[in-house]
């Protein structure tokens, strides 16, 4: 195959596609938990990548798997706290609270990786917190203030997943293993949810829509491993921001979603803050 070579700009792909995923939890919300669209979406991509690591022989074993469990579990419950503040808010708000993650990655890296941050990262906390405060000011109707807090939870636990990604690729963990463990977790929680908690009957009809998004999901997620193995981590970090611009257009055409210019206000902040975080922190790959 010849595989266009974009460098950076895969970011952009990745962007799209995510900003889709983001459009079709939305939709399969509507009848789905967040725990089942966790689990359709990461049942997709671990029968691809077991599929890839059998083809090519690749080992699953490792000797880190007390780091990769508490990646992947720490994952699980961001992602269920993401695709519920989907469900719940406006795609661009939902979106923007879980890229608050840099500036939970910047505050974490000195206690988990005993590295000093810099003063940039500092003003940058600053500014993305002064967005969230605008974000979720008191306003707000108090159901959507909860979403909120359960979108800006995921921003904060996947903050802590990256430390815990930057711990593994030190540790010489190839991106494809930290992948697999995080999508096994994944599978088997949403598994064990519907087992226990909820089950939703599926129809023929829902089947294209849960396909989507474990298919959506997994192209965003190799365009965005290409773009950081084959561009500037400080570039692709910046162009993740477009999922928030894609997101908001999406929400406007799908949904009539109108933020007021204090809420874009807020959403640029983060935005900006975001930035100064990707280009101050040493950044690794997303499992």
């Amino acid at each position: 195959m010849n595989i266009p070579k974009l460098g950076s700009l895969w970011m952009l792909v990745a962007a799209f596609f995510f900003a889709i995923m983001g459009v079709l939890v939305k939709i399969g919300a509507e009848k789905f938990s967040s725990a089942e669209l966790v689990f359709y979406r990461s049942l997709f991509g671990l029968v691809f990548i077991l599929a890839v690591t059998h083809y090519h022989g690749l080992s699953l074993k490792t000797s880190l798997i007390n780091t990769h469990m508490k990646r992947a579990i720490l994952g699980f419950a961001s992602l269920i706290c993401f695709f519920f503040a989907i469900s719940e808010l406006p795609l661009a708000t939902a979106i923007t609270l879980n890229y608050t993650s840099p500036l939970f990655l910047a505050m974490a890296m000195p206690f988990m990786l005993h590295e000093k941050p810099r003063k940039i990262l500092i003003l940058a906390v600053i500014i993305g917190f002064i967005g969230v405060a605008l974000l979720l000011q008191p306003s707000l109707h108090i159901d959507e203030l909860i979403a909120g807090a359960i979108g800006l939870l995921s921003g904060a636990m996947a903050g802590v997943v990256y430390v815990h990604v930057t711990q593994l690729g030190r540790a010489g963990e190839p991106d494809w293993r930290t992948v697999f463990y995080f999508t096994l977790v994944c599978t088997i929680g949403g598994a064990l949810w519907m087992l226990f908690f909820h089950f939703t009957p599926l129809a023929w009809s829902d089947l294209p829509l849960l396909l989507g998004i474990g298919i959506v999901a997994t192209i965003a997620q190799l365009a965005l491993t290409r773009a950081y193995r084959t561009g500037n981590p400080l570039v692709v970090g910046s162009l993740a921001y477009t999922t928030v611009l894609l997101a908001s257009l999406f929400g406007i055409v799908l949904w009539n979603e109108t933020l007021s210019p204090d809420r874009w206000l807020a959403v640029g902040l983060i935005i900006l803050s975001g930035i100064i975080s990707v280009r101050a922190t040493p950044r690794q790959n997303k499992g």
